[in-house]
């Protein structure tokens, strides 16, 4: 028999996660999408102190060593009430493992802790103007010059780098080979000299998004992490952690959530569209339970994102007929609603995703380029 009952510490994490939740809404203010848009250096010091940050990294690196379910209980929690996360969760999610699976002593010594603490906000510098699902065409360069890199070049869509105190740079140190040969990875601390970030305002209001000029910026050699040129790789495992993970499911839920109270459940067919998106919550949560047990083979979290995403989306619109005018003239509803195209867009387009799953899983063959 399967057994999808959660055992009673797990009961007890999300209880007393949602109660730290509410306290930090209450706090702080709840934001829709609060992954992404809730910032708040304060609360992630709280996170810390209740062992949630890193809490499924290795112990001897100073994480929890808890299963990653228990990430996703208390992920679950904190976001779907909309408390603000987003100062520590990119280096909780992907920099923290992705030092930890590529990173140097030292670097795991040096940036580890201040994620771990939550006095450190990490931004990722990954998608270039012309480089957006094609990370394998990115021109943003590193050149060795004794013992820094010289870097330059121009990113976009690298949200919080406003803000941030490292960036996580996906960069180009060789041009030999095929086009994913010669991509690097790199620590590039956010207040060297040569670096311009303007925000990007984008249609839902937000000022998240950033483009990050590089002119001249100088790091050191040991800032790059793991093996130089061979950085694809390691971005597309550390991918596979955004795309799978709660955050692509439940980032509106404070949306449905007002929906449903204000929705007129006499009307069967209310209840009816309720029913159905009660089961796309359901299905989601499943999809992102196995990817955090591994039971999901590798790359499956394109469809995990895929499903999720778009589930996001459907709430959105049934919000936005629930809601009708009294979204419209609340600034904050209409933001959480114009915002649901984004959904499917960041961290990978549906388009692409569905791509992956034909092509890596399903091995179908490849439409050559004209």
């Amino acid at each position: 028999m399967l057994d999808f009952a959660f055992t009673s510490e797990q009961e007890e994490l999300r209880a007393r996660a949602r109660e730290v939740a509410r306290e930090g809404v209450a706090t702080y203010g709840a934001f829709t999408d609060s992954w992404i848009n809730g910032y708040s250096a304060e609360f992630s010091k709280t996170l810390a102190e209740h062992g949630w940050i890193g809490m499924t990294w290795p112990v001897e690196h100073g994480g929890g060593g808890r299963p990653n379910i228990e990430r996703m209980i208390m992920g679950e929690e904190m976001i779907s009430v909309g408390v603000p996360i987003a100062a520590s969760w990119f280096a909780d999610r992907q920099m923290g493992p992705g030092l930890i699976a590529y990173g140097s002593p030292d670097q795991q010594a040096e940036f580890l802790p201040g994620m771990l603490n939550g006095e450190t906000t990490w931004c990722i510098g990954m998608s270039e103007p012309d480089a957006g699902s094609d990370l394998a065409v990115l021109e943003t360069s590193a050149v060795r010059d004794g013992s820094h890199w010289v870097i330059n070049g121009q990113k976009i869509w690298t949200s919080f780098a406003a803000i941030a105190d490292y960036c996580c740079l996906i960069c180009r140190t060789s041009s030999d080979g095929p086009p994913h040969r010669g991509v690097s990875e790199i620590i590039v601390p956010m207040d060297l000299d040569g670096i311009e970030v303007r925000r990007i305002k984008d249609m839902a209001g937000n000022e998240h998004f950033c483009e990050v000029f590089f002119t001249d910026v100088r790091v050191p050699i040991e800032n790059l992490v793991g093996v130089e040129g061979d950085a694809f790789k390691q971005t597309m495992s550390q991918l596979e952690h955004e795309r799978g993970g709660i955050d692509r499911l439940v980032s509106n839920k404070p949306l449905y959530d007002l929906a449903v109270a204000e929705a007129d459940t006499e009307n069967p067919v209310v209840r009816q569209e309720i029913a159905r998106l009660e089961i796309g919550y359901r299905l989601g949560r499943i999809l992102v339970y196995r990817e955090s047990l591994k039971q999901a083979p590798a790359g499956f979290s394109a469809a995990t994102k895929c499903f999720c995403t778009e589930h996001e989306q459907r709430v959105a619109d049934f919000a936005a007929r629930t809601l009708g005018m009294a979204a419209a003239a609340d600034s904050d509803l209409a933001r959480a609603i114009d915002y649901a195209p984004g959904y499917t867009i960041m961290g990978g387009t549906s388009n692409v995703m569905r791509n992956i799953l034909g092509e890596r899983l399903l091995g179908l063959p490849r439409e050559p380029r004209p």
